[in-house]
Order: structure tokens, then C-alpha cells, then sequence
């Protein structure tokens, strides 16, 4: 075993190996904000593309008849208020080039939506189980804490590398390119990197990933980002929240002794702490008016309650211990447990939480308002990196945490009224954790069976959730949302890509009534879809779908008071509601990710097709829709695909 030897210099820790920075994850030699001043603004499409992207997916899902009467509306909008409203959109993009013109009103929608946060807005990324077998939980914790300590601060100072996605990997360690983007000066640095096929991406929302929380307020939630630097994390465990001190009072890093003497002292004493009758926690599970008061009423109780709550919205981030094994087919229990399952041991109003499991096995959830997935993952990524490969803490590292003030329980003061509000939401949570059903598929179809005939293996991916969406519905297609991002830009967030066109509504037909043929005229067909797909993909990466515009549209014709006709259109309302909401992340570290349904009657699908495989993990709410037949359909749909793909194998 590698043994680790830590020394003190100028009141700093370092590692002679593998770590010579402790204090700091990264010491990039290119300047983590370099690009930020030259990425490009989120464009703002043509009002006459954006209605006639509009109408192209509507196209999939109305009549004859009925895309006339849509066709109608959006002419009527686009030569109407369409044309005022896109004029005043220019002039507030115009009026703050330092954002984006999607920014505020997409925080405006998260942060007004008075649903609750799990099932809802926080999604979930579970990690592979790190192959170093043995280790306690203790010591996963510690180095959970300080990989996480030691990412924040090389965020903190700017030294993190910046966030490029390599269209040749190799670029990214290339002297070359590190050398012409430093040289470079900032406000053209974007555009030299661009001739190394290296395209920068933005980095505005990394400073939401650390002591930060969404605050309940009546009518519209606010976002909480501690001024100052705070030493602690926020542990749960049981129901019962700790305050746990990693940094010192200069904001170094405590050393990896401490921290894990730390970690096992609280543990040990949590033993005897009993779960909570009225576990605080459970709250973040409500609607946010309901909890707003409720908090409200717990901060005027007494001063332990808001001095103890200030800790909560201040930690770096949440940690939750579950005392809960899985064995390896555990799939969908894991979900149940990290999404909403275990909701008294969390606290769903956190930027960032990390579950982890008697097991060791490690989650990732997140509140959706203050960013997407590309910060979270970045850090996921840079996680299971050091978990794996170079963790600091090992279980034979002797503890040296004699301090008790660094480990505190925090105890409330409730009065009958909390009482009864606690026990109500204890109620409600578990109606809302016994409606919904978590399910899983898993098929051998993979990137490498898609290259072999080139077509996009998100594509395929896509197009196997609209074939069994046919399956189950007699060839119907409905509203289909895939979330892209468009982080190549300053300040974006996300754009819409519309999966069911008419190539895959095409090929779904042909497939239901041939029987699930394969031969060449299939594989053609497949291909119109792929081929469809990289477009729709490629426009909505560069901020040319059309949900957004049209949203940020409406959100200005709101402000009014006065909705044109064009967005009480039936088909308007029927292609936002999204019977098929589907999410992928691409990760090593990924095994599994899943969310809830975004409407009562939806499906909720994380997907993510690797080199050999297609799985998904599918969420419903039992009384309107049958998970364990869409998830039948799917496989039966993936077979059908697969046959497909290997079509040119049987010549």
C-alpha cells in the first residue's frame, strides 16, 4: 500500500504523493475563467425559424386539420405580437450582454413553481461502485470531504482548469493549445481555441455548487450563497443533522487525520442518537408556500432555530449517511432511496448532497434551479477520479480529532404547531413515495453496434423510447422532451430537442406493421432518423431549437398581462406537456441517473447507451401510467432496433 506523509508549511497541508497540492484539486496552468469574457452570447433565433421549427414538430403530433388551425396561429404571431415581442426581447438582451436571454426568466420559472423539489427538481446521478474494496464508510466519507474541499477551493481561486470539450482528446494535454490560449489575450481566447477543435464552455454556474441553498418564500424561493467562506459540511444521518468542520479559521484544509478522525468521532456518537420524531428534513419534501411558512414560524420560535438553520444554508454541502446495503441488483431500490425514498435524512433544499450508503456506494443529488448538468458532473467526474484512482485516506490512517467543537449535533426548538406541521408532511411525503414506481431495462445495444452503420448512437437511443411508446399506445407519438445543453455559450442553460419527427413516426409504423422487420429498407429508415436527429441536436447545441425562444416569448407577453391567442392553442399546451421527458449524461463514473415524470401522466426516463449497452431508468406514478409495461415495451423495442443495426452482419 502507497503510504501518504503530510506535512505543515505556512499553515497548509501538502502530500508528497500522489497529491503535491493538498490544498488545491488543480493548479491549471491555463486560467479556469480565461475564456469566460470571449464565449459567445446565446443567439436569439429568427421568429420566422423558430415558427417554423414549431410547426415541424407539431407536425408529428396533430391532424391534418388540426396543423392548419396551429399553422394559422403561429402566422397570426409571427406578422403580430410575435414581431413586438421579439423587438422588446432584442432590446433587453441588447441591455445586459454580461448574461444570457434565457437566464433570468429560467430562474424566474424554477424558482416561482411552488411543486416540491424531490421527484421534481432534483435529479440524481449514482456512482459506480469504487473497486477498493473494503473501505469503511468512515473513510469514504473522509475522502468524499476532502476531494470536495479540495475541488471548491481550486474553484474558488480560479486555479481549476476550465471546463473544454475536446473534439480530439489528445488536444487537452497538448502543449500547443495550452500554450496559444494563454498567450492569447482573454477577449479572444474562445476563437484560438476554436482552430484546436477545442471548444470552451461556460462557467457561470460553478459558483452555485458550494454553500449554497434555495430558500422557501412565499410566492418565489430565493437562491442563498454564504458571503463568506464557511468551514463546515452539513452530515445527516438518521433524520439527525451535524455541523462537521473541514477547514480551519484561515480556510485551509484540515489534514486528512483530522478529517477522518472527525468523521468516525461523529459516527460513533450518532450511534446513540436515536432517530427524531419529527425529523426536520422532511419539510424540504413540501410545497414551498407550505414550507416557507412553516420555516418562518421555526426561525421566530427561537434563536438556536435560526442560528442552526443559517448552518444548514451555509455548508458547503450536505452529506447523508444511509445505514442501508444494496446488493448489485438493488437497481431501482437505489433510486427509490437516493430520489425521494429516504426523504427524512435529506435535505433536498442543498445545491449538492451526496448520499452514501452502508455499502459505500456513493450518489449525487442536486436542487435544478441554480444550474444543469455540466458543473454537477464536472465535479461527479473529478470525484470518482480521486475516489478510484488516489484517495487520500485509508482505512489504517490513524485519526487525531480531539477537538469536539469541530462536530456538533443541531437540535430545534418546535413548538405544537411545527409538531403537528412535521407529522403532515411525514403523511404526505410517504402518499407522494408510495405513488410512484421506479423501473429498469437494460439491452445489449450499443455505440459500437450504431458506428458499424454510423448512425448517432443517441439517435437509436432515442428512437427505441419512440418505439416503445408505440408499442404500448397502437403507434401513437406524443410530446417528447431531450434536454441539450447549450453551455458553449455565456450564460446558457439548456435548449429543447424534439425526438418524435416524422422519420421516427415513420419507422415506428412501418415497424408495427411489418412485424418488426429488419432488412435494408429498415436500416434506410433508421438512418432518415439519425440523420434527423444530429440535426435537430446540432440546432439546439448552437441555441437554434425553438422552446426557448418561444418561452422567454411568452414570459415578456406575461409581464403584460396580455397572452396572445397563439399560446392558448390546445397543441401549444399539449406539446409542453411531456408525456416523454428523457435526460443522458455520458460518464465513466456513471452507472446509474434517474428523475420523477414532469407531468402526473408522464414518464420520466434517464438513459445512457455505452459502448455495449442501452440502459434506462424509468420513473411513473402508478395510478396513470404502467412503468413495468413501458419498460417491457422498451426492451421489446431495443430487440427490434438491434436487429436492425446487424442487418448488414447477415450478408
Amino acid at each position: 500500500m502507497l503510504l501518504k506523509t503530510f506535512t505543515r508549511a505556512s499553515g497548509r497541508f501538502y502530500s508528497t504523493l500522489p497529491h503535491s497540492n493538498y490544498q488545491f484539486l488543480q493548479r491549471s496552468s491555463v486560467p479556469m475563467l480565461h475564456f469566460q469574457a470571449s464565449l459567445p452570447r446565446l443567439p436569439i433565433p429568427e421568429l420566422s425559424a423558430t415558427c417554423t421549427r414549431y410547426l415541424e414538430a407539431q407536425q408529428t403530433l396533430l391532424t391534418p386539420e388540426a396543423h392548419a388551425t396551429t399553422t394559422k396561429l403561429a402566422q397570426d404571431f409571427q406578422n403580430g405580437p410575435g414581431k413586438e415581442l421579439q423587438v422588446r426581447l432584442k432590446a433587453v438582451d441588447s441591455a445586459n450582454k454580461h448574461t444570457s436571454y434565457i437566464s433570468e426568466p429560467w430562474f424566474e420559472m424554477y424558482l416561482s413553481d411552488r411543486a416540491p423539489l424531490p421527484v421534481n427538481y432534483t435529479p440524481l446521478l449514482g456512482m459506480k461502485l469504487i473497486p477498493a474494496a473494503g473501505a469503511s464508510v468512515a473513510t469514504q466519507v473522509a475522502n468524499i470531504l476532502i476531494t470536495s474541499a479540495r475541488f471548491m477551493r481550486a474553484l474558488r481561486a480560479q486555479s481549476l482548469a476550465p471546463e473544454v470539450f475536446h473534439l480530439n482528446p489528445q488536444t487537452a494535454d497538448s502543449a500547443l493549445w495550452k500554450t496559444a490560449v494563454k498567450l492569447s489575450p482573454q477577449i479572444g481566447a474562445t476563437y484560438v481555441s476554436y482552430a484546436f477543435k477545442a471548444f470552451p464552455l461556460d462557467m457561470s454556474q460553478y459558483q452555485g455548487l458550494f454553500s449554497a441553498t434555495r430558500i422557501p418564500q412565499e410566492g418565489k424561493d430565493k437562491i442563498f450563497r454564504a458571503s463568506s467562506d464557511p468551514q463546515h459540511v452539513v452530515i445527516m444521518r438518521r433524520g439527525n443533522i451535524y455541523r462537521l468542520d473541514i477547514l480551519d479559521r484561515d480556510g485551509n484544509i484540515e489534514s486528512p487525520s483530522v478529517i477522518l478522525g472527525r468523521v468516525r468521532r461523529l459516527m460513533a456518537t450518532s450511534e446513540a442518537h436515536d432517530s427524531p420524531q419529527h425529523p426536520l428534513g422532511i419539510m424540504t419534501t413540501q410545497n414551498r408556500n407550505q414550507w416557507a411558512e412553516f420555516r418562518q414560524h421555526l426561525e421566530g420560535l427561537s434563536e438556536r432555530n435560526r442560528r442552526n438553520l443559517q448552518l444548514l444554508d451555509s455548508g458547503i454541502l450536505c452529506v447523508c449517511l444511509d445505514d442501508i446495503s444494496y446488493s448489485p441488483e438493488d437497481v431501482t431500490c437505489r433510486v427509490r432511496d437516493y430520489l425521494f425514498s429516504n426523504a427524512s435524512n435529506r435535505w433536498f433544499d442543498k445545491s449538492l448532497s451526496v448520499t452514501v450508503s452502508k455499502d459505500t456506494r456513493a450518489a449525487i443529488t442536486f436542487e435544478h434551479s441554480w444550474g444543469d448538468g455540466v458543473a454537477v458532473l464536472r465535479y461527479f467526474n473529478e470525484l470518482y477520479k480521486e475516489l478510484s484512482t488516489q484517495p487520500i485516506v485509508t482505512d489504517d490512517m490513524e485519526g487525531s480529532a480531539n477537538d469536539e467543537g469541530a462536530t456538533e449535533l443541531l437540535s430545534f426548538d418546535y413548538d405544537d404547531k411545527l409538531k403537528a406541521g412535521i407529522e403532515t408532511a411525514l403523511k404526505n411525503h410517504s402518499e407522494v413515495e408510495n405513488s410512484l414506481d421506479v423501473n429498469y431495462m437494460m439491452s445489449d445495444v450499443g455505440k459500437k453496434h450504431c458506428k458499424a452503420v454510423q448512425v448517432s448512437p443517441d439517435a437509436v437511443a432515442q428512437l427505441t423510447i419512440q418505439l416503445a411508446y408505440a408499442l404500448i399506445s397502437g403507434g401513437g407519438t406524443t410530446a417528447t422532451y431531450e434536454s441539450c445543453s447549450t453551455a458553449a455559450f455565456r450564460c446558457g442553460r439548456t435548449e429543447t430537442v424534439r425526438p418524435a419527427t416524422m422519420a421516427t413516426r415513420a419507422l415506428c409504423q412501418h415497424l408495427l406493421a411489418s412485424k418488426g422487420h429488419a432488412g435494408p429498407e429498415e436500416l434506410a429508415l433508421l438512418r432518415q432518423c439519425s440523420d434527423k436527429h444530429t440535426k435537430l441536436t446540432k440546432e439546439a447545441a448552437m441555441g437554434q431549437g425553438f422552446d426557448r425562444h418561444l418561452f422567454v416569448l411568452r414570459y415578456l407577453a406575461a409581464k403584460d398581462g396580455l397572452i396572445p391567442e397563439f399560446y392558448k392553442d390546445t397543441a401549444y399546451g399539449a406539446i409542453n406537456h411531456n408525456i416523454l421527458s428523457t435526460s443522458t449524461l455520458s460518464s465513466p463514473a456513471l452507472e446509474i441517473g434517474g428523475f420523477g415524470p414532469v407531468v402526473p401522466d408522464g414518464y420520466g426516463i434517464g438513459y445512457k447507451i455505452d459502448n455495449d449497452m442501452l440502459g434506462a431508468m424509468v420513473t411513473t406514478y402508478r395510478s396513470k401510467r404502467n412503468g413495468v409495461e413501458f419498460v417491457q415495451a422498451l426492451s421489446d423495442a431495443a430487440k427490434q432496433i438491434r436487429e436492425i443495426l446487424h442487418v448488414q452482419d447477415k450478408k
